[in-house]
């Protein structure tokens, strides 16, 4: 029985550390102190690389939120550009609109001359005046003898069709639209066949 005792007394002994128990460090526990560093620096390598993934990803988002932003921005800028665009562009049809009178005020007094100085000195101004109108990309809207179209003139007299003669056609235009583009500035006043 003693010598079961001494035996557990023994392995107790080889369970404590080296220092501990009396006896020098053993090879078998300098290999654990070893294996201990090394876990150590495991450990610090996994956390570090950990709060690389993190950095990265969060470098990812940073990227991502900028890219966006930037794309925004230029959207935005695009937005502007076009709306001043079209102010500007509405700004000069709201005075060529104003200054449309003036050319029909000239058509009429050029059929009604007689003297032909005076109808010479109308042509040319009024030559000038559809320059200005082609220069900036105005066009007339003379829808005489042509269907009637609803996107470009406005209907304010109608009369019965001849024989021979379909209805829903311009018999007479009263006061020439004009349009830049697609975008009508002031739309033709006609007589329509019904």
């Amino acid at each position: 029985m003693n010598e079961e005792k001494q035996q557990a007394q023994e392995e107790e002994l080889t369970d404590l550390p080296a220092e501990e128990n009396g006896q020098p460090a053993a090879e078998g526990q300098g290999a654990c102190a070893e294996k201990c560093e090394k876990h150590a620096k495991c450990e610090k390598r996994e956390k570090r690389e950990k709060e690389l993934e993190a950095a990265r990803a969060e470098a990812a988002d940073y990227k991502d939120k900028w890219m966006r932003a930037a794309a925004e921005f230029d959207n935005f800028r695009k937005r502007n550009e076009q709306t001043r665009r079209n102010a500007y562009l509405d700004g000069k049809a709201d005075v060529l609109l104003k200054i449309l009178p003036v050319g029909d005020n000239l058509e009429r007094a050029l059929a009604s001359c007689t003297d032909e100085n005076t109808k010479k000195g109308i042509e040319l101004v009024l030559r000038s005046f559809q320059k200005l109108l082609e220069d900036e990309g105005i066009e007339a809207i003379d829808p005489k003898d042509e269907e009637f179209d609803p996107a470009f003139c406005e209907a304010i007299m109608s009369e019965p069709a001849e024989e021979g003669v379909e209805p829903g056609f311009v018999r007479e235009v009263f006061l020439k639209g004009y349009k830049r583009g697609e975008k009508v500035l002031r739309y033709a006043q006609v007589k329509v066949t019904t």
